[in-house]
């Protein structure tokens, strides 16, 4: 098992996380909280929705600190 996978089987889940994984020809990341996992992939709770990836896919991971506060918007005169 490589050191990204060993990582997401050991994270507890509600972990903030950043995978690396393969898609198509290429890569992308998928950042959020992980929230699901099983013998075959696991699942991360996106901004945009939840994604499920499979570990065969999965080339790095690791658990990130929580996203900083929203700012306030400033009001345009």
């Amino acid at each position: 098992m490589n050191s990204a996978l060993e990582r997401l089987t050991q994270l507890p889940l509600g972990t903030r996380v950043v995978i690396r994984y393969r898609i198509g020809s290429g890569l992308t990341d998928a950042l959020g909280d992980l929230v699901a996992r099983d013998d075959l992939g696991c699942t991360v709770a996106t901004r945009t929705g939840t994604l499920t990836i499979k570990f065969d896919d999965v080339q790095l991971a690791k658990a990130v600190p929580p996203p900083p506060p929203r700012r306030e918007r400033r009001m345009q005169h």
